[in-house]
């Protein structure tokens, strides 16, 4: 898998990209991760990428041309057409289901805007999609495209011990995460769950599904209308329900 991002700032994500289990994954050859400098494809003597907009207005536009070519010379080295992301506020939510998807893709292109944003008709050539991680906007797309090279890389092969670490994560499967305990087995009077110190692994499963599924209907209540879930997941949440009722009352 590689992920190559254009950027005003390549220092800025190279400091992300190198460090942790990215910067690990990174160094051992699981994940290729590439930073460009839109800069470097100027011809401007300043390096200058960006000018006033037609019709006016405030603020500076990304000129298309230092763009492309950073694109197409990426183009060049892969042999290939990349599938090529826009990092904006107007694209599609981020989710989990999508960093799965591109994650089984050999290359990812993560274009970062800056200033007031980038001259439409580089976005018309080059871009397939636009995405957003969230109904807010930024100074610039090199966050976002962090967040997104960061969920995706994470499940490539490799970059994590093993498939296990994510596939039980929030969002992955529909749901959210059950909760996680460690040493001491006491902590200010807080004991651990009891079903967790007992080995019985079976229990362990099933308390964990219950622990995911209640923490889900209780604070994101929205994605189990799309999770996958059976008939004994349906009866614990009826069960919960009406206990909750009960409760309440």
């Amino acid at each position: 898998m590689r992920i190559d991002i254009a950027t005003l700032f390549p220092e800025m994500c190279e400091a992300v990209l190198s460090e942790s289990i990215l910067g690990r994954a990174r160094g051992a050859g699981y994940i290729e991760l590439y930073c460009h400098n839109i800069r470097d494809y100027s011809e401007d003597k300043h390096r200058r990428v960006d000018d006033t907009p037609f019709g006016g207005g405030m603020g500076m536009v990304m000129q298309a041309d230092p763009i492309y070519c950073c694109w197409r010379d990426v183009c060049d080295i892969l042999g290939k057409r990349p599938h090529t992301i826009y990092m904006s506020p107007q694209g599609r939510r981020f989710e989990q289901k999508m960093a799965r998807e591109y994650a089984k893709r050999d290359g990812l292109f993560l274009l970062c805007g800056h200033y007031e944003g980038v001259d439409e008709r580089v976005l018309e050539e080059i871009v397939d999609e636009e995405l957003s991680i969230g109904d807010y906007v930024l100074t610039g797309g090199e966050l976002p495209a962090l967040v997104v090279a960061d969920a995706v890389a994470r499940m490539c092969d490799g970059v994590l011990a093993s498939e296990e670490c994510f596939v039980e994560e929030s969002h992955y499967n529909g749901l959210l995460e059950y909760p996680q305990y460690t040493r001491p087995a006491v902590w200010h009077e807080k004991p651990v769950p009891e079903v967790l110190l007992n080995g019985h692994h079976a229990k362990i499963r099933q308390w964990r599904r219950e622990q995911s599924l209640e923490r889900t209907w209780r604070k994101r209540p929205d994605l189990l209308e799309r999770a996958p879930l059976d008939e004994s997941d349906r009866r614990y949440l009826l069960d919960l329900q009406k206990r909750t009722e009960t409760e309440d009352f």
